[in-house]
């Protein structure tokens, strides 16, 4: 099935490598994939990396919307719930996002949530260079903003899957 505002021609090598990434769970490196439902309705996706987790305690995370859910407060709520799971379920001492430097929607979520700017890099963006804005969020600053409304639910028995047993 293609959400609305997916283009299967341009996301053929992204499919694969999100494949790719989900046969690949060790000590040393895991990638969950969660769907974003919004009324039974696939209108996303988000991720939480982690590589070499059990030695450093930062996870990653990614995170995509369809072009017509974008604005509406998903993101935020998307990116709440992996910092959950990730810093009060796993553990984590810290998170790290980024986004590409004009993705101001993206970049509002991490400045939102307590991250802080934690410097450059650059990649491409349709072909052309662009720079990336780097995040990082403490589990001190998580902790002053942390919800209470969000349930975690069968974590336990997934940690010795990524090592934590």
């Amino acid at each position: 099935m293609l959400v609305p505002g997916w283009s299967a021609k341009v996301d053929c090598a992204w499919l694969r490598a999100i494949w790719a990434g989900r046969a690949r769970v060790s000590e040393s490196f895991w990638r969950l994939y969660f769907v974003v439902l919004v009324d039974g309705e696939p209108v996303g996706m988000q991720d939480l990396v982690g590589a070499d987790f059990t030695r450093f305690g930062v996870v990653s995370s990614f995170s995509w919307l369809v072009p017509g859910r974008r604005g509406d407060g998903i993101g935020k709520e998307m990116r709440s719930a992996v910092l959950h799971l990730a810093l009060a379920g796993l553990d984590a001492r810290e998170a790290e996002s980024d986004a590409f430097a004009d993705n101001h929607a993206s970049n509002k979520v991490s400045r939102t949530l307590g991250y802080e700017p934690n410097g450059t890099t650059w990649d491409t963006l349709r072909g052309e260079l662009a720079p990336i804005q780097r995040w990082r969020l403490t589990r001190d600053a998580w902790e002053q903003g942390r919800r209470d409304d969000i349930e975690l639910v069968g974590v336990e028995e997934c940690r010795p899957a990524l090592g934590l047993g």
